[in-house]
């Protein structure tokens, strides 16, 4: 039997071309996205996560009509840049509000569903930024942070029911998120036009980034793949960059990272 995925963000970027990579491998797609959209094979749910109530209306919905939700993809997320000094705090909660509680809506949604089913694959998508601490990006790299700590929590109190659960940690991406950043250049002048450089920066590392359509490819590998780690590192260099993060003391990671994103 194919099995039924649940792709969150499914509209655009990451979560556009995993949806498409698991439809090619012959499942059963849904996706969820806050606009109206259309993609052949895969089937649309309009459904802000950030919202509880639909979240778990839609993913009955989606139980009623397949009878399961093998797997869930939670693609979902977006950035925003500037100082902490700077950043008004109600943009820092929908950082968190988006990206990491839209991941809990879902995860509490379909965790009962995959437990009576006896089993499921839950993939959380990070960033490698959760290990190498953007400066300016404060509270993205904290959202993705919480991600990686979240899905290794949760691997272990889902496992006895057959429930797998992995974090995949892109790097530098060519999607429409760079143009989607919430930008702020407040306070640029205090900073010694410090933020609109390293900004400019990371955006220049994105434009040249990996594309979407490798990223989703090895996403839905993961998402079928039989055993999984808790987490996993997308593209060879990211992989280096992860590994030199986890095993360098942290005042020379900071320092290494300070030197090429905060001057």
């Amino acid at each position: 039997m194919p099995k039924v995925v649940l792709v969150t963000g499914g509209s655009s970027g990451i979560g556009l071309c995993t949806a498409a990579a698991l439809r090619d491998a012959g499942c059963v797609v849904y996706e969820f996205s806050r606009r109206e959209h259309t993609m052949e094979g895969v089937r649309h749910i309009r459904v802000d996560v950030t919202d509880e109530t639909a979240v778990r209306n839609a993913a009955e919905r989606i139980a009623q009509a397949e009878g399961c939700i093998d797997i869930v993809v939670n693609c979902a997320g977006f950035g925003i840049s500037g100082a902490v000094e700077f950043t008004e705090l109600i943009d820092a909660k929908r950082q968190f509000d988006v990206n990491f509680f839209g991941m809990v809506n879902v995860n509490r949604a379909v965790i009962p569903v995959m437990r009576r089913g006896g089993g499921g694959r839950i993939v959380n998508i990070s960033s490698v930024a959760a290990v190498a601490h953007i400066p300016f990006q404060t509270y993205y790299s904290a959202s993705k942070a919480a991600i990686e700590s979240y899905t290794c929590a949760l691997a272990n109190e889902v496992k006895p029911f057959g429930i797998t659960v992995t974090a995949a940690q892109p790097g530098d991406i060519r999607t429409g998120f760079t143009n989607a950043r919430k930008k702020s250049v407040d306070g640029d002048e205090v900073y010694g036009g410090r933020i609109s450089r390293s900004v400019a920066g990371m955006e220049r590392d994105e434009r040249g980034g990996m594309s979407p359509e490798f990223a989703g490819r090895y996403i839905a590998k993961l998402a079928l793949k039989k055993n999984v780690k808790p987490i996993y590192t997308v593209g060879f260099g990211y992989k280096c960059l992860s590994l030199m993060c986890k095993i360098l003391p942290c005042r020379l990671r900071n320092w290494i990272v300070g030197l090429l994103y905060a001057r």
